[in-house]
Order: structure tokens, then sequence, then C-alpha cells
């Protein structure tokens, strides 16, 4: 009974909505053709206000560049409002708010007159004075509301002299005048044209009387036929609003809304007619539909062909997957007796005999793997299962083959099996040692070819070489029954899989070998923790650098030699004096007690002299002694201020022969180095060596040779540091020398081997430290240079607190 009446309904409110439609389409057009109209007139005003403002700005640039003066203001601001009428006033306003020159409209009030020399008012238009001043580009506004600037629109144009702001044009419009000469006429006779502010008053203009309020619930007269834009550029604080004058009856006074009406009511009595015939066709009509959508969306949504056969062999049935694996279609398959066209030809007879078996019933429950070509003539892997095809009532009509493509999983294994081959083959011809082995166990899971050739096929060699690098053991397995502890707790798994490697050098004795051994754990390919090792054979590498190694103690001592031979001469100078000392002492002995002239006080007096001059000869021989003595390299803790008292002491003769003056300053408490004390004083003792040897080349007066050797805490890279600096008063080192400075061999002295400086970086380096030289300036005059290397604190001892920082001069 509910479907005549909702078809009345239906047909009723199709029909309302068909007038509905129709006036809301009419409405749209009235709408369309209101804002088509207000935009033309919003672009014609907006094209009469960019005109101004660019005559503005034009007469701004003008008085920027001091080509318009006062006078001429006027003339021109009298010329633009008498040409142009919405034009009231145009002012002139200097940096100080003063105003220079103005020109009113004669229409205008005489209170709104701006007059020569008066300060700008207060209030919104020294406000947007500022902001003009700010901005530096034109800016539009309206006066606060009052009695004398309520239909008025500014335009402050900012005056740039040189860079600076020099004051502002200030030209006011009359809105209404806007609206009269720049709304088109054709618009304003078809429209209530308004202008309004930023809050929806009307500030120019007439509007449409409101409608009657029990009318605007109506679907029709819902929408107000009106369009608002804000006029550009004065932006959302000027706008303007057309509203179209109501001119229709509306639908309720046609005469057409009620003929069809009546029109409606008559047929609904025909559709009541036909509601019983046509309600038992709609339910046949949807338990069709939904059966055939139910059976569509199985086929459809299957990706396995299904393919159903008969008793006697014939194909009954194909499912859309079984056509699209196959390429042949629906009507090419069904009905078709065996051979079947996806058959291969050189497969024909194995697959007939599989098709006989399976019409008797003899198959298999896992399926088997056939070849099926496609309709192109390819072919892909396929693997069917068949099962019997049973009726409603319990008897077998056929057999239901199901068919899956397995092309793409064979592909995969084929390239996975090609893979492993791969890998293996790599893994076998590495010359480094591989191999894995379970953690808490002896069994080996991977060992490479090399690994075999070195260990055999026992995990000892594997575990030898972990326990000599001091890597991670595996846990004790033996002792578990003391206590219900796992043997693996403590023992990191997740981020052992992700950790770095772990590297050591070692040396078997069984093969007599230096290995680099790098270890990392892994989750084995059934969930254990594994520990893999990689070792690679670096004997070759480890001779060479124990090669190396020696070259350069033997190269460092050859320094320390051949820089004592190019002291000899004040070496000898200096062990003349305690040994000429000596002498004399001895033959002035000799010469009182033959004279026996002496007494026993005297004798010891003498003796006493000449044992500290031997003592001092002595001294200077162990100095030179321990500084030249070849030995291994042997990093202490050594403290700094020794060093450098022993590189001065050795240094002094070579500085005093050369009348130079030396002076040192060491900062109290620094740390021990962990250095060879020997090599850092070679460093120390050639970089003295050289600043005398320059100032000597330099040929400075007594006044100007001068060496200062300071030793500072620093930090390099946020690390601590020690540095020692050696600053000559020479002539500096020239461009092309600095660029081959530390080249070896390379020497700027007439009789040098060019190995000092270059055996220095080298010593610094090998302690973690770096080397510099710099020249020193005194304006655009060269007046020295400085060395400068440091040594890094890793590894030093606490501060020396017992001594103090000092400087001295000899």
């Amino acid at each position: 009974m509910l479907a005549p009446l909702a078809a009345v309904l239906l047909f009723l409110a199709a029909i309302v909505s068909a007038f509905w439609y129709l006036r809301l389409e009419e409405m749209d057009r009235e709408q369309e053709a209101v804002r088509r109209d207000v935009e033309y007139a919003q672009q014609r005003m907006r094209l009469r206000l960019l005109e101004r403002q660019e005559q503005l700005m034009r007469i701004a640039r003008d008085i920027s560049n001091k080509e318009v003066d006062a006078e001429e203001f006027v003339g021109r601001a009298e010329s633009m409002i008498a040409q142009y009428p919405e034009l009231l006033m145009l002012t002139w306003i200097d940096e100080r708010r003063r105003v220079t020159a103005s020109y009113a409209a004669p229409s205008i009030a005489v209170p709104q007159v701006r007059i020569k020399g008066e300060v700008l008012r207060p209030g919104e238009t020294e406000t947007m004075y500022s902001l003009a001043r700010d901005l530096q580009q034109p800016v539009y506004s309206q006066p606060v509301a009052g009695p004398d600037s309520s239909g008025l629109l500014q335009l402050h144009v900012p005056l740039a002299e040189q860079g600076k702001f020099g004051g502002i044009i200030l030209g006011e419009y009359s809105i209404d005048g806007l609206l009269r000469y720049g709304v088109p006429a054709e618009v304003s006779a078809k429209y209530a044209v308004a202008l309004l502010d930023g809050k929806a008053r009307v500030l120019a203009g007439t509007s449409v009387p409101p409608r009657n309020p029990a009318t605007q619930f109506l679907p029709w007269a819902a929408q107000p036929n009106e369009y608002e834009v804000p006029v550009s550029p004065v932006g959302n604080g000027l706008i303007i609003r057309a509203q179209a004058y109501r001119t229709g009856l509306g639908v309720i006074g046609s005469g057409l809304f009620w003929l069809v009406g009546a029109l409606s009511a008559m047929t609904a009595w025909m559709l009541i007619a036909n509601w019983r015939h046509t309600r038992r066709r709609m339910q046949a009509q949807q338990a069709l539909m939904a059966e055939t959508n139910f059976r569509r969306a199985m086929e459809n949504s299957m990706l396995t062909g299904m393919r159903a056969l008969d008793m006697h062999g014939r194909i009954t049935y194909v499912n859309a997957a079984f056509c699209q694996m196959t390429g042949w279609s629906e009507a090419e398959l069904v009905g078709r007796t065996p051979p079947f066209p996806y058959w291969p030809e050189e497969d024909r007879e194995l697959l007939a005999a599989r098709l006989d078996d399976e019409l008797k019933g003899r198959t298999i429950q896992g399926g088997f793997q056939v070849r099926v070509k496609r309709k192109d003539g390819s072919l892909f892997d396929a693997r069917l299962y068949v099962s019997p095809l049973v009726d409603a009532k319990g008897h077998q009509t056929g057999w239901m083959t199901s068919m899956t493509d397995i092309t793409e999983p064979t592909r995969i294994r084929e390239q996975l099996q090609a893979s492993h081959e791969r890998f293996t083959t790599v893994l076998e011809a590495l010359d480094a040692s591989v191999s894995v082995a379970p953690l808490g166990s002896e069994e080996l899971l991977f060992a490479n070819k090399l690994y075999r050739l070195w260990f055999g096929g026992r995990a000892g060699g594997h575990l030898g070489m972990v326990a000599q690098a001091g890597m991670t053991e595996a846990p004790r397995t033996n002792d578990e029954h003391l206590d219900e502890v796992d043997s693996f707790v403590g023992l990191p798994t997740d981020p052992l899989t992700t950790g770095t490697s772990e590297n050591a050098e070692i040396f078997v004795p069984e093969l007599g070998k230096w290995l680099e051994v790098r270890s990392r754990y892994l989750n084995w390919v059934d969930g254990r923790l594994a520990q893999m090792v990689i070792a690679t054979d670096i004997t070759s590498r480890r001779n060479a650098e124990e090669q190396a190694a020696a070259q350069a103690e033997r190269a460092q001592s050859a320094s320390r030699l051949i820089t004592m031979g190019e002291m000899a001469s004040s070496v000898a100078h200096e062990l003349n004096q305690p040994l000429t000392a000596i002498s004399n002492y001895c033959n002035g002995l000799m010469s009182r007690i033959r004279g026996r002239q002496i007494s026993d006080d005297d004798v010891l007096a003498a003796l006493d002299k000449t044992a500290r001059q031997a003592q001092r000869a002595g001294q200077i021989i162990q100095r030179i002694r321990t500084f030249v003595k070849r030995s291994e390299p042997n990093r202490t803790p050594s403290d700094v201020s020794v060093m450098v008292s022993e590189a001065l002491e050795l240094a002094d003769i070579e500085l005093r022969r050369r009348n130079v003056r030396m002076s040192h300053y060491v900062a109290a408490r620094l740390p021990q180095l962990m250095v060879d004390p020997i090599l850092i004083e070679q460093v120390l003792v050639n970089l003295l060596r050289n600043a005398a040897e320059a100032i000597e080349s330099a040929a400075r007066p007594p006044g100007r040779r001068s060496v200062e050797l300071r030793v500072v805490p620093k930090a390099v890279d946020e690390q601590p540091v020690v540095e020692f600096s050696v600053l000559d008063s020479g002539q500096g080192l020239a461009p092309e020398v600095m660029d081959r400075l530390y080249e070896a061999f390379f020497s700027t002295k007439a009789e040098g081997m060019g190995i000092g400086l270059n055996l220095c970086r080298s010593i610094v380096e090998s302690h973690h430290g770096r080397m510099q030289a710099e020249n020193i300036y005194n304006g655009s005059e060269v007046s020295g240079c400085r060395f400068s290397f440091w040594i890094p604190v890793s590894g030093a001892t606490s501060p020396i607190v017992g001594k103090d920082a000092g400087v001295t001069t000899a």
C-alpha cells in the first residue's frame, strides 16, 4: 500500500523540484548578472582610483626631485580638482607633520580646509601618516566618522628624498563623488548601488528596503539578489554593493504552477492502479539481481582459475580468472573435449593420462604441476587441484579443477637458488677467512675455503681467534645446573645484531701469520644468536710497518746526530771553558806546591773548583749523549717543564754563540703528556736552532735578536692540548718557501739537508699532534716567524701542582 503513495509523492516532489530548480536557475542568472555588473563598476572605480593615485605619485616624485615647489603644487592640485569632481582636496605635508601647501574644492566645508603651516591634526589621519612613513608606499584610509569627515576617502602618498622619508601627499576624495562619477550610468539605472565601510555601514548611495520577514523562509526568497565586492586598491575598508529591484510576481502567482498541480493529482490514481503488478515485478527482479550479483562477485573476485568437467571430460564451466590465465574466452572453452587448446603439444600425452586418472577418481591430494599454453603461444607453470563436483541431491555430476599460476614463485625460487650459488662462490673466493659459530657451542655453522685451509673444518680456529682477540666470549653452559639463571643473562640481543664490528690484530703461531680479526653478532637462519669472524692476513703489512718504524727511528737518530754535528763548534767552545779552567787550576796548584806557598785550605778550595768544572763538562757531554743516543721510541708520562729545560740547555749553546737572547714561558699546572721526551726535545731544539739562524741571516741589531718559547694549554676541536710555540725576530718565510716548508730534502740553507722540519712534523704527527708556521707582521712589514705545534692531552696524568709558571731571559 505504500508503493503507490510513495510514487505519487515522488511525482509531486519531482514537479515541485522542477519548479524550484527553474526558480533557482532564474535567481542564479539574476545573481550572475548582478555580480558581473558590480565587478564592472568596481573595475571602473578601481581604474579611476589608480589613475588618481598614479598622478599623485608623479607629483610626489617631482617634489622629491625638487622639481615642484609649493606654488606649483597648488596649481597642479587646482587643475586636478577641477578636472576630477570626486577629488576634494590635495595637501602637501612635510616630515614634521606640518602642512606645506594645500588646495581644496570650493564645495568643501571651511572647517575641513587645511591651512598652510598648521600641524597635522591628531587622530586617524596622523595614524595613517605614520603607516605611510613606515611602509613607504601609498595607503588608503577613511577618517573617523564625524560631522566633517564621514564621507571622505584619504590617500597618503609618501615622499622620499634621497632615500629618506620627506612627508606625504594627502589626497581626499568624496565617497559620494566616487559613487556618482565612478559607477557607470547603466549600472546605477538597473540597481540600487551603495558604498559601504568595513562595518557594512552605508557611506553613499541607496539601498532596497528589506523584504517582508514572513517571506524570508520561502525557498525562492531565501537568496537576496544582491552582490558586493571590495573596491581595490582601497581594500575591505570600502565595499561597493548593488541590489536588484524586484520585478517578478513569484511562483505562487503563476497559473502554470496550479495547472501542473491539478494534472499531477489526476495522474495519481493511474499509479495506484498499477501497484500490485509493479510490486510483483520488483520482487522478482530484485531476487534475480541479487543472485546474479552474488555469483558474478564470486567469480570475479577469485584469482584462482576454476574449470568444471562433466563425467565424460567435457568442459561445462570456466570462470573469468581461468580465461584470463589462458587467454581463451568462455565461449571458446565451454563444450570442448580433450585435447584442450591450452595443452602444449609436447605435453599432450602426459596431460591426457592425468585427465584419465582424474575421471577415474585417481586424484592427488596435494595437486600436481603442469605447463599451460596461452592463446598467444606462451607457456606458464601452473598447479592443479581436482575435487568431485556434487549437486544438491548428493550425486556427482563432474569434476571441479582449480588452477593457480606459479610462474612467479618458481622464478623467485630459481633466482634465490642462483643468488645463493653466487654468494657462496664469492665467499669461497675471498682472500679472507669467514666463519660463523653459535654462542655457547663449539658447532661451526659456516666456514669458507680459506678458513678450512687454515683451521680445517673444526670450530677451534674460530674460538681461538675470538679468545686471542679479546672479544666477547661465549657464555658457559656447564654451570647452568647450579642456579636457574640463564647463561645468556646480561648479554644484549637486539643491539648485537645492529652494533658495529669489533676489530683486533692477533698473531697465530700455528700459521705464523698476523691476522686482522673483525667480529660481529647476527641472528642465524634458525633464530640462534651467532658470531661471525672475518680474518684477513696482514703479515706483509705488519712487516712493512715495522720496517717503516725502524727507518723512521734511524732517520730521527740521524737527524739528532746532524744537529749535534752542526752544533759541534758551539759544543767545543762550551766544553773548552771548563777544560781551560781545570788546566789553569791544576797549573796554578802545581806552581804553588813547588814553591811551597799554599796551605791545605787553598789546595782543597782549588780542587773543589776543579771538580765543579769537571762535573760541568761531564753534564754537557751527558746531555749530548742522551740527545743523540739511538733508542726505541718510548712513550711515557713526561713532565713538560723538564722537557723544555733539557731542550733549552742543549739549544742555549747555539743561541749564545749567535748572540741571541732567549726567553721562555711555561704555564702553570700543565698535565703530563704521554710522549717520547727525547723526540719532543729534538723538535724543540731544531725549532730553536732554526730561529737563531733566521735571526743571524736577517742581520738584526742586538736589541732585536731574541727568541721566545711559550708553552700554554689550549683547546682544539673541544679537545685539550698543550701548545709549544717558538717566535723569532727574523725576516720570516717567503711564500714559495712556505709552500715547500715540510718537503723532504728542501732547504734554504747553503749546507742544509732539508730533513729537519720534515722529521719534526713526522714526530709531532706520530704523537697525534699538528705543526704549523706563520709569519708575524708589524703593519705591512714582516717582523718574524712563529713555528708552533700541539700535542693532545689524551692519556695524560693530573696536572703537576708544585710548579709555577716562569719567564727567564738569557
